[in-house]
């Protein structure tokens, strides 16, 4: 025992540094994690005290807590079962893709990315892209929402703008978790973006036992109290328009409802902008007839290195104005209040009615519309529409820049002219015509506003909302 032994330095050297791990790890690192945690849990309860709706324990959860109450929750450890028996295969194999399904679902929220990270770089993303304007909401309505609900934020979706935009202007609030599809899922995006508190999807997975894992997280999320923003139309607008509701994740929200538990409340949320970044891409897939685009990684960073060099020698210019308006919040409980069967279907038909209501009506897609509907225009043949136009559409939501309608349709003309979307010829403004399609994609995201052409993706009921010619601005 006491003999001497011999060893060579690199060995020596990784018996200690076995050693120190396994000390650390079973007595250093627990006290620090535990003294951090602290730290976390009273940064917090700070945090908590201004927010409208303090972030819920189910979010501060750590994830890997998470995944094992996910792959142990009853109704995945069935579906893991049903799964085995009809594929052949051993249930400890089942288990295993339920343990990977969660996995790549289950978010890691950190207060610190959200609020310390994400919040300034969204406000400074969105101010330095648009001038934000934030217009109609329903500000008692909104407050007076029950604090114990769950609240769903339900969004038209034009851009991937619309997760930085949104998040900016719920700050306030409270932490979003929004449901993220493949597109996210490279590094180091990805991480981030899991520490925002968003959860993957895969949007196109007709895989049942991964259904059963994601309805799952939505119920447990649910009824967890989480704050969640969805997009109903399940995918970015190809033309434009308002596109029918997709009932996956509602479903899954109404199916694991408990009327005995919290009630869960949809907030409306509709936006639109004078310049959606992604307005190519989107209209040659439409072209194309198919939703499988891509941007390519490099292509999006020699656009942001275009912008970077026109902001550094003094010529780069917004793209006009981004608008979000809030609309009237809906309770679950009291919508299916006397409604028998699934009411999955007629609740996704209201949420889209309410927020088609609520579109901001911006001056590019007016100006479009009326190019599009009229042809070559005199400026001021073009202002004359325009108010004739307006007046026509009393309950919309019209955002005018400086109340000055002279003003907007310049503002107007110069994103259209700028992009090469209209062109002047002997005082008269007129569509380019090869670039018509974009053109109609910015005028379809009013077309049902528009008088004569009311048409809904979901009926045929025109919907409308108050007229406010006053949005505010957002900038902090």
């Amino acid at each position: 025992m006491t003999q001497t032994v011999e060893l060579p330095l690199w060995l020596f050297v990784l018996i200690v540094a076995f050693a120190a791990v396994t000390f650390a790890s079973h007595f250093l690192f627990p006290s620090v994690r535990w003294f951090f945690r602290r730290r976390l849990e009273r940064a917090v309860a700070r945090l908590n005290q201004r927010l409208e709706r303090p972030i819920e324990p189910f979010k501060l959860a750590r994830r890997h807590d998470m995944i094992q109450r996910l792959i142990h929750d009853p109704q995945v450890a069935q579906a893991a079962a049903d799964h085995a028996a009809a594929e052949g295969i051993p249930e400890n194999v089942a288990s295993e893709q339920v343990r990977r399904y969660a996995r790549e679902i289950v978010p890691g929220f950190s207060a610190f990315a959200y609020f310390g990270l994400a919040i300034r770089a969204a406000r400074l993303l969105s101010n330095a892209v648009y001038r934000v304007r934030l217009g109609h909401q329903d500000e008692e309505a909104l407050r007076a929402i029950d604090p114990k609900s769950t609240v769903v934020f339900v969004m038209n979706h034009r851009s991937n703008m619309d997760y930085v935009l949104v998040t900016y202007l719920a700050a306030e609030r409270s932490a979003l978790s929004y449901a993220v599809g493949e597109w996210a899922r490279v590094w180091p995006l990805s991480r981030l973006i899991r520490a925002m508190g968003a959860y993957f999807i895969r949007r196109r997975s007709r895989n049942d036992l991964y259904r059963k894992v994601l309805a799952a997280y939505v119920r447990l999320a649910t009824r967890g109290g989480s704050t969640q923003a969805m997009f109903p139309e399940g995918g970015l607008s190809l033309d434009g328009a308002l596109a029918p509701p997709r009932l996956g994740l509602l479903k899954y929200i109404v199916e694991g409802y408990d009327p005995d538990g919290r009630d869960v409340v949809f907030v409306p949320v509709a936006l639109n902008y004078d310049r959606v970044l992604e307005d190519r891409i989107l209209t040659s897939a439409a072209k194309a007839g198919e939703r499988r685009f891509r941007a390519r990684i490099g292509l999006v960073a020699l656009r942001l290195l275009r912008q970077l060099w026109l902001w550094m020698t003094g010529r780069y210019h917004r793209s006009g104005y981004a608008g979000v308006n809030f609309g009237r919040p809906l309770s679950l409980a009291g919508f299916g209040a006397g409604r028998e069967g699934d009411i999955t279907k007629p609740l996704a038909r209201e949420l889209m009615q309410r927020i088609s209501a609520i579109v901001p009506v911006l001056p590019v897609p007016l100006i479009a519309a009326l190019l599009l509907r009229h042809g070559a225009l005199s400026r001021a043949a073009l202002e004359h529409r325009l108010e004739d136009l307006i007046a026509a559409m009393p309950l919309a939501h019209v955002h005018m820049p400086r109340e000055n309608l002279s003003y907007a349709a310049g503002t107007g003309l110069r994103q259209l002219m700028r992009r090469g979307l209209v062109a002047e010829s002997e005082g008269r403004f007129a569509p380019v015509e090869d670039r018509r399609d974009l053109l109609a994609f910015y005028a379809n995201s009013i077309r049902h506003l528009l008088p004569q052409d009311g048409a809904q993706p979901d009926g045929d009921r025109v919907f409308s909302a108050p007229a406010n010619l006053n949005a505010a601005s957002a900038r902090s």
